[in-house]
C-alpha cells in the first residue's frame, strides 16, 4: 500500500529544504576576522598548550571533523561536552587553553554556565546562529551562521555550523583563504541537488525499513559527526530508537543484536578507513543482517553521494539520515520534528 508523504511536509520539512539557502547565506558572510587572526597568531606561536572544543547535542558531534583537522596539524586538541567541561574538567579553563564553543542558540544552560565559570580566563571562539546571545556577546571572536530561525530539530543550523567550522579550521591551520572559499562554495550545488530529489529518496528507503524496530549508525573519523548527530535527530524527530557509535565499537557487542528488526546505516567515510567500513557492511549482510552504505559513488539511490573534497564530506553525510527521518515518520503517519517534551533551546541542566 502506498504511503502518503504529505504527512511529513510540515515546518521541519520546510527547514530541511531551506538548507541550501542557509549554507549560501552563511558562506556569503564568512570572512577573515581581526580577532580570529590574533588568536590564530598566538596559536601558531605556541601561546596555547591545548585547544578545547565544546558543545552539546549536534553542536558537540559536529566538532569531530575540526578535532581531527587540528590534531593532524599538530595542535593538542580535546573534545568534551560542555556539561562535563563545566563540572569535571574545569582545569581546562585556563589562560593557556583556546576554547571553541558551538551553540545554535548561544544561550543554552550549559553554555551560559561555561561563560560564568570561565570568567574570561581562556579566550573563546564562538560559533553560533544567534548574534545577540550571551555566547556571541561574551567571547573574543565570533563566527555567525546565517541559517535563520529553525522550527525544532537541528538541520539547517547544523549544516551551517559545519561550514563555519571548516572555515575556522582552515584559518587556524593557515590554509589560503581563496582555497577555503573555493572548497566551501563547491558544496552548495550537491546539497541542492540531493534535496531536490527528497521524494525519490524517501520512497527508495521505505520498503527497506519495513519491520525495523531499532536502528544503528556506524562510521569512523569525520563521519562520527553524522553518526552522532544522525542518531540524535532520529530520536528527536521521530521518537525512533537509534544509536550512533564507531564502526569498530559496533563489533564489540551490538553486532550480537543483528536480526530482521535491526537496521544498520554505515558511513563509508574517507579513504583512511573506507575498506574497514565496507567490510563491516559485508559481515553484517553475511549474517543476513539489514544494512546500507552511505558512500560517494555514482547512482541516484538515497545513499549515493557525489564526490566532494574530504573536508566538506561531513556536510553531505547527514542528508541521507534526514531522509530517514522523513521515511520513518511517514511509515508511522506522524509529522516529524514536533517536540512533545523538549524545547528548541535547553535551558535546564
Amino acid at each position: 500500500m502506498a504511503i502518503d508523504l504529505s504527512v511529513v511536509q510540515g515546518e521541519y520539512f520546510r527547514d530541511l529544504l531551506s538548507q541550501p539557502k542557509a549554507l549560501q547565506d552563511t558562506f556569503a558572510q564568512l570572512q577573515e576576522l581581526k580577532e580570529l587572526n590574533m588568536l590564530a597568531s598566538r596559536l601558531r606561536k605556541g601561546k596555547f598548550k591545548s585547544i578545547v572544543l565544546t558543545g552539546m547535542g549536534s553542536s558537540f558531534h559536529g566538532l569531530n571533523p575540526l578535532l581531527l583537522q587540528l590534531t593532524a596539524a599538530g595542535y593538542p586538541t580535546v573534545l568534551v561536552e560542555t556539561s562535563e567541561l563545566i563540572y569535571y574538567r574545569r582545569r581546562l579553563l585556563d589562560p593557556k587553553s583556546l576554547i571553541v564553543a558551538v551553540s545554535q542558540s548561544g544561550r543554552s544552560a550549559e553554555m551560559v554556565r561555561l561563560l560564568d565559570e570561565n570568567h574570561k580566563r581562556a579566550p573563546i571562539i564562538a560559533v553560533t546562529n544567534t548574534a545577540d546571545s550571551p555566547l556571541a556577546r561574551r567571547t573574543e571572536a565570533v563566527l555567525l551562521t546565517r541559517a535563520g530561525e529553525e522550527f525544532s530539530v537541528s538541520c539547517k543550523t547544523y549544516l551551517s555550523a559545519l561550514l563555519a567550522l571548516k572555515f575556522l579550521g582552515d584559518q587556524l591551520c593557515q590554509l589560503p583563504l581563496v582555497r577555503t572559499r573555493k572548497e566551501l562554495r563547491s558544496i552548495l550545488q550537491p546539497v541542492t541537488h540531493y534535496l531536490s530529489r527528497w521524494k525519490d529518496h524517501v520512497e527508495f528507503m521505505l520498503p527497506k525499513l519495513s519491520g525495523v524496530r531499532q536502528l544503528f549508525l556506524a562510521g569512523r573519523g569525520p563521519s562520527l559527526a553524522a553518526v552522532g548527530t544522525g542518531a540524535l535527530i532520529l530520536k528527536e524527530s521521530t521518537q525512533f530508537p537509534a544509536e550512533g557509535l564507531s564502526s569498530a565499537a559496533f563489533r564489540h557487542g551490538p553486532f550480537e543484536m543483528l536480526g530482521p528488526e535491526t537496521f544498520v546505516l554505515i558511513f563509508a567515510g574517507d579513504v583512511e578507513t573506507r575498506e574497514l567500513n565496507k567490510r563491516l557492511l559485508a559481515d553484517i549482510r553475511a549474517q543476513d543482517g539489514r544494512a546500507e552504505l552511505v558512500d560517494q559513488r555514482p547512482g541516484k539511490c538515497a545513499y549515493c553521494l557525489p564526490r566532494v573534497p574530504s573536508g566538506i564530506l561531513p556536510i553531505l553525510e547527514i542528508l541521507p539520515v534526514q531522509m530517514l527521518t522523513l521515511a520513518l515518520a511517514a511509515m508511522c503517519g506522524r509529522k516529524p520534528g514536533e517536540f512533545r517534551f523538549a524545547s528548541k533551546i535547553t535551558t535546564t541542566e
